[in-house]
């Protein structure tokens, strides 16, 4: 079971996010993407991204692995990077990416940039992956609180995007869907930024349908200012046998 959804929020006049997923063949991929405001060709450099990596994956004729994860988005980087170089209209295209691969009983979670990656569990809702943003090293160093992040001005700078230079670094994080994950999220920060993982938590507990889930959590967004693009992906579900990828 999978929900997602994508808008252009409620300032801007172009959706740079990009969101897509494939159950073909023997692997399912899921991957977000956000390309970077404020630069040309965000919206390119986001669609480019998904699409390479999940052509990547799910033209495997086996099993991907971990390795084929960070791989794929290496061809994504590579990708972007090259095509940035083809016109002056395209220079400094750049994007995040966050991407999870079911793998058996194993999920992989890589991710460059802020768009983040959360799991719900029957009890608590918890954030995977670690942004590579300017606040997110202020709050690292100690030098502004976890609180004081939130609102910081600088939060839109990020240290780590796809496309931007020759090679890219993604992290990479494994999660053991034995142990009682029941959904899994990615998300750009436009959502972050206006709605709290409390308020996303209680949005998916109070509600089965994961359309309904979108609809709610991005209007939520809305009524709070969504100064940038706001998309969610959640897949999973009560009972869901992750083996299954189709």
């Amino acid at each position: 079971m999978v929900g997602m959804i994508t808008d252009v929020g409620n300032v801007r006049k172009i959706n740079e996010d990009y969101l897509s997923y494939s159950l073909e063949g023997n692997n399912a991929i899921y991957v977000i993407a956000d390309g970077m405001g404020g630069h040309n060709a965000g919206e390119v450099a986001s669609k480019m991204t998904v699409e390479t990596i999940i052509e990547s994956i799910k033209n495997k004729d086996v099993k991907a692995t971990k390795e084929d994860l960070i791989d794929a988005i290496n061809k994504a980087n590579e990708r972007v990077y090259h095509y940035s170089l083809s016109s002056s209209n395209l220079r400094g295209m750049g994007t995040t990416v966050t991407a999870c691969l079911i793998d058996d009983n194993k999920a992989w979670i890589a991710n460059v940039g802020d768009s983040s990656c959360y799991i719900i569990k029957r009890d608590n809702i918890y954030k995977i992956t670690k942004d590579h943003s300017l606040v997110q090293e202020l709050v690292d160093d100690g030098s502004i609180t976890e609180r004081e992040a939130l609102n910081h001005p600088n939060k839109n700078i990020i240290t780590r995007a796809v496309g931007t230079y020759s090679e890219v670094e993604a992290d990479l994080y494994e999660l053991d869907l034995t142990e009682g994950i029941e959904h899994i999220i990615l998300c750009t920060d436009g959502l972050t930024n206006e709605v709290s993982k409390e308020e996303i938590y209680n949005t998916v507990k109070e509600h089965k349908d994961y359309m309904v889930i979108c609809e709610k959590l991005i209007d939520l967004a809305k009524q709070r200012s969504a100064r940038d693009n706001i998309s969610f992906m959640i897949f999973g579900g009560d009972y869901y046998d992750w083996n299954y990828s189709r």
